[in-house]
């Protein structure tokens, strides 16, 4: 698969396409799967890494679901090259910064990818636009059956599948999703959902998962357990949840234009304005500005701009697309430089153009 590709398409999460998807970016299962009879990957020889990929690589390849997919060897990638895949959430961060053999297998939606000598032998990601947690589990299930006929996991009667990290043992699974909640952040009751998320045992973690910072009021939110309750309740658990979270933020929403309705069309239309005017600009002050956007067009604020438009620009900005899209790599200056070409083209030049704040 060539990357350059996938610059020039988006991702079936990021169309806005799923319920709810006002608010809900995306969800997210993943399933964390050993190759019995091999170390884990932090304690394994480099050449067990190269035999562990490779066998994964090609039963992955005969099973029915590797039909549907391309592999990318992550280990022969360029630095850019990998990032470009974090940004694409098709690999994660220490995927992309490990050594050794490892490699991702992905389907031309960006629904499935199967990242090989992560943090596990394995790690099965399925992700969906919008809130749909049923769709995203029958699917990596369906998967995760058909791997599991062609490779022997690693299991343990009474634990259940074996993992390198011991809160990942018994199901290995980790449910989640993407929320934008702009409004929330702006009335200041985020830290007071956060907290009481905590006490339901449910992480909050920035765009890019564990160990990522919050940016442009993006939130991912997921389950900290994995042992002693089935795949399904881990499921539910965050299900349950979600409706709670996307009623906070719609009331919120709603409290802004009612009360405060003259200061929100300002902040949408400082963010909006500056996105098409500026020269320079940062991948940080980007995100935040279309946050303010997302928020303004689902308000009725901002006029002819669709909310896909928006959600790949929060892909195609960040700083491995834009040299990717660019052909050239970049430093920081440069960068922010490029950025801020490439948003004034899209505004002015593509559907951007029509656009208006009413």
């Amino acid at each position: 698969m060539k990357l350059e590709a996938l610059t020039q398409s988006i991702g079936e999460w990021l169309r806005g396409t799923g319920p709810e998807s006002d608010i809900v970016m995306s969800s997210r299962v993943r399933l964390a799967r050993n190759v019995a009879h091999y170390p884990f990957v932090s304690r394994a020889s480099e050449q067990d890494r190269a035999e562990v990929e490779r066998f994964l690589r090609d039963r992955i390849a005969a099973s029915p679901v590797g039909q549907d997919l391309e592999y990318i060897d992550v280990g022969r990638l360029e630095e850019i090259d990998r990032q470009f895949l974090v940004e694409r959430q098709l690999i994660s961060r220490e995927h992309a910064e490990a050594q050794g053999a490892r490699g991702v297998a992905i389907d031309c939606m960006e629904q499935v990818s199967l990242m090989i000598n992560e943090e596990d032998h394995l790690r099965i990601q399925c992700m969906h636009s919008g809130l749909d947690l049923k769709g995203v589990w029958d699917q990596i299930r369906t998967v995760d059956s058909q791997i599991e006929k062609v490779v022997p996991y690693a299991f343990h009667p009474r634990f259940g599948y074996l993992t390198a990290c011991p809160t990942n043992v018994g199901t290995g699974i980790r449910v989640s999703v993407m929320l934008h909640l702009p409004a929330l952040v702006i009335t200041r009751q985020i830290d007071k959902v956060f907290r009481s998320l905590h006490k339901i045992s449910l992480a909050v973690r920035g765009l890019y998962g564990e160990g990522s910072q919050a940016m442009g009021d993006f939130y991912q939110i997921s389950n900290q357990t994995t042992l002693g309750r089935t795949e399904e309740e881990l499921v539910e658990q965050v299900g349950d949840v979600v409706p709670v979270l996307i009623d906070y933020e719609r009331r919120a929403r709603e409290f802004l234009v009612r009360e405060t309705q003259q200061n929100v069309h300002d902040q949408v239309s400082r963010a909006y304005g500056i996105l098409r005017t500026a020269q320079t600009i940062s991948a940080e002050e980007t995100m935040q500005l279309l946050s303010r956007v997302r928020m303004g067009v689902l308000l009725g604020l901002i006029g002819d701009v669709k909310i896909a438009d928006i959600n790949s620009l929060l892909v195609r900005t960040q700083p491995a697309h834009l040299q990717k899209l660019r052909g050239v790599e970049l430093d920081t200056n440069d960068r922010n430089i490029e950025r801020a070409r490439y948003l004034r083209q899209h505004f002015e030049g593509g559907e951007g153009s029509r656009t208006s704040v009413n």
